[in-house]
């Protein structure tokens, strides 16, 4: 499926990227892993921290070029500072993408990763417009401080980081066409990941209604085959989609919203 393919895979040290890594090489690709923490079993590994400017844009210098595609997974939870979610989740990947999209091969795919959190989008189109104004050469503390996201109970501000990046994406879905690169979001509901628990102790009850209606928690290895597919070749009619992988918990929503 991926034969003579190299794929870049940031959040690459654990989790969802982790599991990326391994799918994406069982069906023949050489990955290069990015992360903060050193990544077992890539091809090559670029340490950066995608909340500092300085650090990512001395990876995209130092990345190859020609690369067939880019996995945006490196994520922050909800219990981490609101303002470096919001660098991590959607600025530095805005970064990073933009900065490597002269570096990538023509044909090229983006898979971003999203969450069922970004859900409710279309209920915060102001708030996100606003987000996205930014960038990571802005004061997105100062914006955070404004909009009253804080690392609280609500998780506004993860929710917020993954709104922004689903509509980002749905704004992108043409951008590149001259050159045939193509971007989509994969969405994941909850998943048995190390950060996990931050999600059920920042929504409390609110997850633990969810998780009840579900048979149970998604794998790493049910979303890492969605971002494989994604990033392949046989996904290249896909322009700004969401893909939602999530147990059903999606429609679930969307069926309580509308009386189904």
């Amino acid at each position: 499926m991926h034969e003579g393919r190299t794929y870049i895979v940031t959040g690459a040290a654990s989790g969802i990227g982790a599991e990326t890594v391994t799918v994406l090489q069982k069906q023949g690709a050489k990955v290069i892993g990015v992360d903060r923490n050193t990544a077992k079993g890539v091809d090559q590994f670029f340490e950066a921290d995608l909340s500092d400017p300085v650090s990512i844009d001395a990876l995209v210098a130092a990345l190859p070029n020609g690369t067939n595609g880019l996995a945006n997974i490196a994520g922050l939870p909800p219990t981490a500072a609101a303002a470096r979610v919001m660098k991590v989740n959607l600025y530095g990947l805005q970064r990073l993408t933009l900065g490597l999209i002269p570096k990538l091969a023509d044909g090229a795919s983006i898979a971003n990763l999203g969450s069922l959190a970004g859900f409710g989008w279309a209920n915060a189109v102001d708030q996100c417009k606003a987000a996205l104004n930014l960038t990571l050469d802005d004061d997105v503390d100062a914006f955070c401080a404004a909009q009253g996201l804080t690392e609280d109970e609500t998780g506004r501000n993860y929710f917020l980081s993954k709104e922004a990046l689903i509509i980002w994406t749905m704004q992108n879905r043409w951008t590149w066409r001259d050159r045939a690169i193509t971007m989509n979001c994969v969405s994941p509901g909850p998943v048995e990941t190390p950060i996990l628990a931050d999600f059920v102790q920042t929504l409390g009850e609110r997850a633990e209604e969810d998780m009840k209606v579900m048979d149970r928690p998604g794998s790493p290895g049910d979303v890492a085959y969605v971002v494989s597919f994604a990033l392949s070749t046989q996904a290249k009619w896909f322009r700004g989609a969401n893909l939602t992988v999530d147990g059903g918990m999606s429609s679930h929503i969307l069926s309580n919203i509308h009386d189904f």
